[in-house]
C-alpha cells in the first residue's frame, strides 16, 4: 500500500502532469476542464487541484477568466535540442518571426573566452551580432553571437532581420553546418534582459550557450541566447545504444 502523500506533493505531481499535457497540445482550444473534471482525471482532491492551478498560474502558464474558467495564458513553442537549427527555423509556422538588430559590426578586442571556444588565436577578430528575436510582435530571446570574422563579415550585408544566422552562413560560405555544442542553463531575468523580453525581473529564463561548427570541424559561432521560459519548451529524442 502506498504511504500517505501531502497535500503540497499531490500538487507538484498535479502540476508537473499538467504542464507536460499543456506545452504538449492537449488542449487545443486553450480551456482547461474544470476543477471536478480534473480531480477525477488525476485521482486528486479538490484542494490539491487548486494548489496545482495556483502552481501553474504562479509560473504565468496559466490564467484564471473570471465566467471562463482556468485557461492557457499563452502559447508555448518547442524548439527541438536533438536537430541542429536556429530559432526561426524551428518555430516554421508558428507566426512571424523577427530580429531586431540591436548591434552588427567587427571587434577587434574579443573577449579572451570567445577566442578560445572560437580556436582562434589572440589576436584574432570578431563578427559580433546581436538580435531580439519575436514572434508576431512579441518578444522571445535576446541572442548575442561571435563569429569567425572572414564567415561573419559578409553576413553584414545579407538581410539580419529577418533570416537566421545559420541558413546564412550556409548560403555565403556554401558549406554546410555539422555539429554544435550545446549547454542549457535555468537562469533569472536581470533587469535589462526583463525589460527587453517585456517580462519582469527575476523570471525564469533558458540561458543557451552554443558552439557550432562547420561538417569539416571548424568552429564559427558562438552564442548565447536568453530565452522567455514562459514562451518556449526545449525537447529531445534521446536515444540509448549498447
Amino acid at each position: 500500500m502506498e504511504p500517505s502523500t501531502p497535500r503540497a506533493q499531490r500538487a507538484r505531481r498535479m502540476a508537473d502532469m499538467l504542464r507536460q499535457q499543456i506545452t504538449s497540445g492537449a488542449f487545443p482550444s486553450g480551456l482547461l476542464p474544470g476543477e471536478r473534471e480534473l480531480g477525477a482525471r488525476f485521482g486528486a482532491t479538490r484542494n490539491a487541484v487548486r494548489e496545482a492551478l495556483g502552481l501553474l498560474r504562479s509560473e504565468g502558464l496559466v490564467v484564471r477568466r473570471q465566467g471562463v474558467g482556468t485557461v492557457v495564458a499563452t502559447a508555448k513553442y518547442d524548439h527541438e535540442l536533438d536537430r541542429l537549427s536556429g530559432l526561426a527555423e524551428a518555430l516554421t509556422g508558428h507566426g512571424t518571426i523577427t530580429n531586431e538588430v540591436r548591434a552588427a559590426h567587427l571587434v577587434t578586442e574579443v573577449p579572451e573566452a570567445v577566442t578560445e571556444r572560437l580556436e582562434l588565436p589572440p589576436s584574432a577578430d570578431a563578427v559580433y551580432i546581436e538580435r531580439l528575436r519575436s514572434s508576431d510582435g512579441v518578444p522571445l530571446s535576446l541572442d548575442t553571437t561571435y563569429l569567425v570574422a572572414d564567415i561573419g563579415l559578409p553576413l553584414l550585408e545579407c538581410d539580419l532581420t529577418g533570416r537566421d544566422i545559420f541558413a546564412l552562413i550556409e548560403e555565403t560560405t556554401g558549406s554546410l553546418l555539422g555539429s554544435a555544442e550545446v549547454s542549457v542553463h535555468a537562469v533569472t531575468a536581470d533587469p535589462g534582459s526583463a525589460a527587453l523580453l517585456r517580462i519582469p525581473t527575476g523570471a525564469a529564463m533558458f540561458a543557451i550557450e552554443r558552439l557550432t561548427r562547420l561538417e569539416d570541424g571548424r568552429a564559427v559561432d558562438v552564442e548565447s541566447l536568453r530565452i522567455r521560459a514562459d514562451r518556449l519548451t526545449l525537447t529531445a529524442t534521446l536515444h540509448r545504444q549498447g
